[in-house]
């Protein structure tokens, strides 16, 4: 499986982002997909999750209430829109492929970077 993530870019606080993931490869023995980030000086931090099979959805606290990650089977993208964006939000998106369970990421995709300016 390889996942191509892409939608990053220079956004201004309180604006909104649409990432997306693309996946290409033997999706269909995927469990779900998720997003982490990384910024400057900091370890790579979960986001959020979700499903293929049943769309169910996790996130981090950092971004509860003003994210929300989606799919589209068919096209085999996955989405993280974030709202109300904060500076603390900047940081390299990753998009991530879970093969068995939310265990063990499988599969990176490249990183976009988002920067959010105050």
């Amino acid at each position: 499986v390889q996942l191509q993530a892409y939608g990053g870019g220079l956004v201004q606080a309180r604006a909104s982002l649409r990432l997306s993931c693309a996946a290409s490869g033997r999706t269909s023995s995927s469990y779900g997909m998720g997003w982490f980030r990384q910024a400057p000086g900091k370890e790579r931090e979960f986001v959020a999750r979700i499903r293929w099979s049943t769309g169910y959805t996790y996130y981090a606290d950092s971004v509860k209430g003003r994210s929300t990650i989606s799919r589209d089977n068919a096209k085999n993208t996955v989405y993280l829109q974030i709202n109300s964006l904060k500076p603390e939000d900047t940081a390299v998106y990753y998009c991530a492929g879970y093969s068995v369970n939310y265990y063990t990421v499988n599969f990176w995709g490249q990183g976009t970077q988002v920067t959010v300016s105050s």
